[in-house]
């Protein structure tokens, strides 16, 4: 079991990610967007979107940087002080996510409008991010300093799937919530082209070339 979650499943969430993504690019092009709801409701989402956006993308940039940079991150957690700061920052940007996404998943059962256009595969994703998220903040209230022992286990073995030969030996020995973490994570990979994710990997450099959008209102004369 072992051999497949760890040294199968990633293989698979990347084949998954990168065919189910140009497939949907291919023949549903314009569904390449976050789909939006904010037309029906835009207070609760631009407080719930802002904690979970500015969250998430903290936490998921310290953990590629280390992932790129191993060497230099070990240095700079090597103080004491500076790994409680580091720790006691991340814990709070992981319960920001959290509440935002809470947040969001919220708006969307209290709002009867944004319900109607909420698709089954949004209620899926909102469960498995909150999830994910979730076992984060367990993992740092629970097995503490993570994000050093980050670096001699999850590195290495992320390291070894990218030279093409697993070493499992780094994640197997870990706590089941650190293994679920990380599985998960790959889940959310294969997930990712079948859902609203997909809008991470649009960016509108089109409108440095676009040609200007001329409106021409149609008004009716006003009698005299």
């Amino acid at each position: 079991m072992n051999t497949f979650l760890f040294a199968v499943v990633p293989y698979l969430a990347v084949v998954i990610a990168v065919v189910g993504g140009i497939a949907r690019y291919r023949w549903d092009r314009f569904s390449y967007s976050s789909q939006s709801s904010q037309f029906l409701e835009s207070r609760k989402l631009f407080w719930g979107s802002i904690a979970w956006h500015y969250g998430v993308l903290a936490v998921l940039g310290a953990h590629v940087l280390a992932l790129m940079f191993w060497d230099a991150w070990g240095k700079m957690l090597s103080g004491p002080t500076r790994l409680y700061s580091f720790e006691v920052a991340g814990l709070a940007l992981s319960w920001l996510a959290f509440g935002g996404l809470a947040f969001l998943l919220w708006r969307r059962l209290s709002d009867s409008r944004v319900r109607t256009v909420t698709s089954p595969m949004d209620w899926v994703l909102l469960v498995l991010l909150l999830g994910q998220v979730g076992l984060g903040i367990w993992m740092a209230l629970g097995y503490r300093w993570g994000s050093d022992w980050y670096l001699h286990t999850i590195v290495p073995w992320i390291h070894s799937l990218f030279a093409l030969n697993p070493k499992i030996g780094y994640v197997t020995a870990l706590p089941d919530v650190v293994k679920a973490h990380a599985v998960l994570g790959f889940f959310l990979m294969a997930l990712f082209p079948f859902t609203r994710l997909v809008h991470v990997v649009t960016v509108p450099i089109t409108y440095l070339w676009r040609p200007y959008q001329v409106y021409l209102w149609n008004r009716r004369a006003s009698r005299q």
